[in-house]
């Protein structure tokens, strides 16, 4: 499957809100705005690409869904090269692999424009937030702006995975989508069929993913499988040794040095809230702050320019103080 939700033909997320979407558009009841929310990683910008396709006019495929479409048709090949002139992405992407802090209000201040306009290829324009979190204040006014004044023939979609973070005001004036989470049975299935992984493993990685397909997927790479051992190494057998650290602080430099970092981070965070819940009384006490402890590093790292190395260390010293308070 591929990385980027625009290019996922074959992974329908939820058959009832694909269903819910079609019965408005054949009802001529298609509401202007839609808020789909759910876990990250759940299928919510999948969603919104099937759904945009469909409006911008792409020929059906029944047999990838209820949205589904043909990934060779003309208009798959434009949403797919990121050219289609009747779609707008608002997202955090910068240059190269840098994402941006938020989406900033110069970003949302083009919506107007794009919905002003009429659509030049399809029957719709429609506009995609991906996520609608990551709208600083200012840009989430700017949409307000927009939402109150319905665009003709416009359509936008709202990906979000904290909907309560959403001014009241935007929310309100949206039709909501929710996108449960998946089960572990249809996580390990998505997993044996994608990774050819045994039912055993993949069953143990459906477990971890926590209801999010894009997760299980992910887990089921052999780079994270092979970091969520050493993690959970780490955690729950103290293996961990100053070679194994220096080897891993080392892959945190370079230009793929910020995704190994937060690859292994993820899985040593997994392993600790697990240690937490198979603990009890002092012990999982001990576990629960570390993981407390542990949550708010990442954003140190790109928040205070904190170097990843030490981060690493000062993350290995709150896991041997709580395996020593399990020790005692």
């Amino acid at each position: 499957m591929s990385d980027h939700p625009r290019d996922r033909f074959d992974l329908a997320p939820h058959q009832d809100a694909e269903r819910a979407f079609t019965d408005a558009l054949s009802r001529g009841r298609l509401h202007h705005a839609w808020m789909l929310t759910g876990v990250e990683g759940v299928g919510k910008a999948t969603f919104a690409y099937r759904a945009a396709r469909r409006l911008l006019g792409a020929e059906p495929d029944p047999s990838r869904g209820e949205l589904g479409a043909r990934p060779m048709d003309p208009v798959s090949q434009l949403v797919s090269a990121q050219s289609h002139p009747d779609l707008m992405i608002l997202e955090r992407a910068g240059e190269g692999a840098k994402l941006k802090r938020n989406i900033s209000v110069d970003q949302a201040r083009e919506l107007p424009e794009f919905f002003s306009m009429s659509p030049s290829r399809a029957r719709y324009r429609v506009a995609i937030i991906d996520a609608a979190d990551d709208l600083n204040m200012n840009a989430a006014n700017a949409l307000l702006k927009v939402l109150e004044e319905p665009p003709e023939r416009g359509v936008l979609f709202l990906v979000t995975h904290a909907p309560g973070r959403l001014l009241p005001t935007i929310r309100s004036r949206c039709r909501r989508l929710n996108f449960p989470n998946w089960t572990v049975e249809a996580l390990g299935a998505l997993v044996s069929r994608q990774a050819g992984l045994a039912d055993e493993e993949a069953g143990r990685i459906a477990a971890m993913a926590a209801g999010s397909p894009a997760a299980a997927l992910m887990l089921a790479g052999d780079q994270m499988l092979e970091l969520d051992r050493l993690a959970r190494g780490w955690v729950n057998d103290g293996r961990a040794d100053i070679a194994e650290e220096i080897a891993q602080a080392a892959k945190f430099r370079g230009a793929d040095g910020p995704e190994n970092f937060d690859r292994l981070f993820d899985r040593l965070m997994a392993a600790v809230k697990d240690r937490a819940a198979s603990s009890s009384g002092r012990e999982a006490a001990a576990w629960s702050e570390t993981w407390s402890r542990l949550s708010v590093m990442p954003d140190q790292v790109s928040g205070i320019n904190l170097d990843r190395a030490d981060v690493l260390a000062a993350a290995m010293a709150e896991i041997g103080r709580a395996q020593r308070i399990g020790a005692a």
